[in-house]
Parts: C-alpha cells; sequence; structure tokens
C-alpha cells in the first residue's frame, strides 16, 4: 500500500487511504534510519483506537529512547518519550516490552500518546484537545540512541515514523446546527451504514464553546451525536450566571424528531458541569432516557437551572477554601459548598423521579471536586427511592476529565473561568487506563439502553 499527503480520513475504522507517497507494510508506515527501522500500524486511524509499534535492525541489548512529537492547531508542541532496551534480535514491540524511564515506565502500548505534554518552551498547562475534527492530529515518532530524560537533547535519530490519528470516517456527516434556540453541531455515521442510528447529546463542562470530537468519534461507532454548547457560543450567554432547562428540551426534542434518528428516546453524556445538565435532563425531560454522567455532582451548581416556574439554585465555590501551591496551581477540592448540608438541599437534583437509566464515571483522585463523593449521593438518594437504574464505574488514580482513550492525561489545566492552573487530580498511567476501559463501557451502555 501507499498513501499520499492529503490528509484524508481512512476508509475503515481500521486501514488508511491507498495513494501514493510513503511506502508502508499493511498499514504500518515504515521510515528507516540509520541502524534500524519503527513501523507503526495503523499508520492513520481511529483517535481512539490502538497503535501497534515495532523498533527493528537494532543491536542485542542496544538502549533507545522513543520519543512523539505533535502540535495543535495554533502550533503548541507536545511531546513525550520513554526508555526501551532491544531484545537479543536487536527488536522491540511497544505492546510487550516495558518501558524503563522516560514519561511512563512499564508494559504501554499507548503511552507515548496518552503521555504528551507541552514541550519545554511552550506554556504549561495546556491541553491538547483537538479543535476540528475534519483533520487528523499528526504524531511524528522517532527512535534515538542511547536514553535521554525528558526535555534534554536526544541522541542521534535511529528511525522516524509518521502517525495520523483521525476523529471521524469518510462519510461522517458534520451539520451545523442553528434550530430555533439550539447550536451546535449533528454527527451522522456514514450515509450507507444502516439507520436510523440511537440518538446521543454530547456536552462538556466550563470551559464553555463547541468541543466536538467526542461526538465525532460517537458518530464513527453508529451514534446520531449532537454536540451541544450552552455557553459562550455564537448568540449563547457568553458566561455561566443561569440557565434554562428549555434550552436542553428543546435540543432533545430535535434530536428526538430526526429521521436518522432511531428513538423513541435519546442519551445525553456529559463531564463536569455537563454531568450535572444531564442529571437534570434526564430527571426532568421524559425525551432523554439514558444519561452518561462523568466528573458529575448530583446537585446543580455555580449557576441557577430554571425549568417553567421551578429554580435548582446553584451551590456556590468559597473561595477561601481554595490553596494554592509554591508553583501557583490552584486546588479548589474543598472550595464547592457540601451538597449534604440541609440548607443546600434546595440545590439537589431530585433524580429519583427519572425513569430513565444512569451511568456514572467518576476519578477517585478527581481534585476538582468530590465526584466520588457525589456519585455515592446520587445512588443512595436512588436506592433510597427503590431504584436500581443506575451502573457505577469507579476508577483509583484518575482525575476528573475523562475522555475517549489516549487522549492526553493533563493533571493540572489552565481553568477558563478562573484563568488560573487549577489541579485536576489523578496519576498519568491510572488515568489513561480509566480513559479507555470506560469508552467501550460507555458504548455498550448507550447502545443497550437507546436500543
Amino acid at each position: 500500500l501507499c498513501r499520499g499527503r492529503s490528509s484524508q480520513p481512512p476508509r475503515s475504522l481500521n486501514a488508511p487511504t491507498a495513494a501514493c507517497a510513503e511506502v508502508l507494510l499493511g498499514t504500518a508506515r515504515l521510515r528507516r534510519g540509520p541502524g534500524g527501522r519503527v513501523a507503526v500500524s495503523p499508520a492513520a486511524g481511529l483517535a481512539d483506537e490502538r497503535v501497534e509499534t515495532r523498533v527493528t535492525g537494532l543491536g542485542p541489548g542496544q538502549p533507545v529512547t522513543l520519543r512523539a512529537l505533535a502540535a495543535d492547531e495554533r502550533g503548541c508542541l507536545f511531546q513525550s518519550c520513554a526508555h526501551y532496551r532491544a531484545d537479543g534480535r536487536g527488536e522491540l514491540h511497544l505492546g510487550t516490552d516495558a518501558s524503563h524511564g522516560g514519561d511512563y515506565t512499564g508494559v504501554e502500548p499507548m503511552g507515548l500518546f496518552w503521555s504528551l505534554a507541552p514541550a519545554g518552551m511552550e506554556r504549561p498547562y495546556q491541553r491538547l484537545v483537538p479543535r476540528s475534527t475534519g483533520t487528523p492530529m499528526k504524531v511524528e515518532m522517532s527512535v534515538h540512541r542511547g536514553h535521554s530524560l525528558p526535555g534534554a537533547i536526544p541522541g542521534p535519530v535511529v528511525a522516524k515514523a509518521d502517525v495520523e490519528r483521525w476523529f471521524t470516517v469518510p462519510g461522517v456527516r458534520r451539520i451545523r446546527l442553528k434550530e430555533g434556540g439550539v447550536r451546535g453541531s449533528l454527527f451522522l455515521p456514514p450515509g450507507e451504514w444502516d439507520g436510523p442510528f440511537p440518538g446521543v447529546i454530547d456536552m462538556y463542562g466550563d470551559e464553555g464553546g463547541l468541543i466536538e470530537f467526542r461526538s465525532s468519534l460517537l458518530a464513527t461507532h453508529g451514534f446520531a451525536a449532537l454536540s451541544l454548547p450552552y455557553f459562550d457560543f455564537e448568540d449563547l450567554p457568553k458566561v455561566m450566571k443561569e440557565f434554562k432547562l428549555e434550552y436542553f428540551e428543546e435540543a432533545a426534542r430535535f434530536l428526538q424528531r430526526h429521521p436518522k434518528v432511531k428513538g423513541p428516546g435519546v442519551g445525553v453524556i456529559g463531564t463536569g458541569k455537563g454531568a450535572e445538565l444531564a442529571l437534570s435532563m434526564i430527571t426532568f425531560l421524559p425525551e432523554v432516557v439514558a444519561a452518561v454522567c462523568i466528573s458529575g455532582c448530583s446537585s446543580n451548581t455555580v449557576a441557577d437551572l430554571h425549568y417553567g416556574e421551578m429554580t435548582l439554585p446553584g451551590l456556590r465555590f468559597d473561595m477561601s477554601k481554595v490553596s494554592v501551591s509554591d508553583a501557583g496551581v490552584f486546588d479548589i477540592f474543598e472550595a464547592l459548598d457540601d451538597p449534604t448540608n440541609p440548607a443546600n438541599s434546595p440545590c439537589t437534583i431530585p433524580i429519583e423521579k427519572a425513569e430513565g437509566h444512569f451511568l456514572l464515571v467518576v476519578g477517585e483522585d478527581d481534585r476538582v471536586w468530590k465526584s466520588s463523593l457525589y456519585a455515592e449521593l446520587a445512588i443512595g438518594r436512588l436506592r433510597q427511592h427503590g431504584k436500581e437504574n443506575f451502573e457505577l464505574l469507579s476508577y483509583p488514580g484518575a482525575g476528573h476529565r475523562i475522555d475517549p482513550p489516549s487522549t492526553p492525561f493533563c493533571q493540572v489545566a489552565m481553568d477558563r473561568v478562573l484563568g488560573v492552573p487549577v489541579l485536576g487530580g489523578g496519576e498519568s498511567k491510572a488515568h489513561s487506563h480509566a480513559q479507555e476501559h470506560s469508552w467501550g463501557k460507555i458504548q455498550e451502555f448507550l447502545h443497550l439502553h437507546l436500543g
């Protein structure tokens, strides 16, 4: 097979397009260097699938450093590295051989991807999050002689390989939405696939704006996914001051009635503030029958939520309970008002009223807020009312933002609302494993309860 530089997505979930330029072995692009070569398969594939990386042509037991380098849409560079030793045949395979140092240790086939972090010359605490789903994230993988520390000048290059991580496949349709008051993007699976499809609304947290990459990936797996912004986008409110559930109701009804959506109900997946909104949607909106809540709170927070004559006040943050490290990182773990305080009971989302099903996903080392406790409170409330319509995925060592697989781990990130670096918690390896495991379980849950 040959492949060109046209930046077209792979024609299937597991194989790149056929064009002409660089020689491939199967789907593995090879670039030979002095004394070795590296093969990565698939060289062009979906961002949520594993790649297989092999290095051959080394000396027996030769120490090498593997590096990955990527850039976001703004040109910010991200890098990672790991230390390996070739076996007696002068080969190594990231699926079976362990890293002995660098940014991670142990057998981690995708370690070079999930450990990508801002390069030394870049501003710290940035996330490598795709803003455009129509172009791939390009990663250059290189093999260097000897073991070089992160940030140090690496040894001579032995071999290189180019990898493309796509967030869509050919035929996935992206429809920018301006339907009544609803804004966002609707992603539909390829037209040649049998439809209609289960419908899912996808929301993120206090970053605001339109975040599409999870919706795009869901569409590649057979969902009609509506990426739904709810502030700081086009003519939506600029800040999280107050929300009306009618906006989310209009979005649910639009998706439910779409000719490509199976019905009778739709699902919702949300992270952070989006998870909390997902709880309110499944509680009050009959159109919503399944909710995936990632790192959410069981009470309404920050902004008051209105629905007709009803109002759920928002729990507030007490900034006097925020601690700041010597490096200037803010820890807000204790800052949110206690939802178990009887004075805050009006903020509680009455999820026992929901007829649908819940999937609660939490990282036990979430430092943004106490999402493990909030999941326990939600489950306790459901059980108190005789309900077992929930599943819990709780991951030791995982932090706040649990994204699709191989999304680079970011323990500290700039908070868009506060404008300061905020501790998200988690340990890189445990967090990455949580992302991989939960992604399959999320899809299973949505397929099960959306038909």
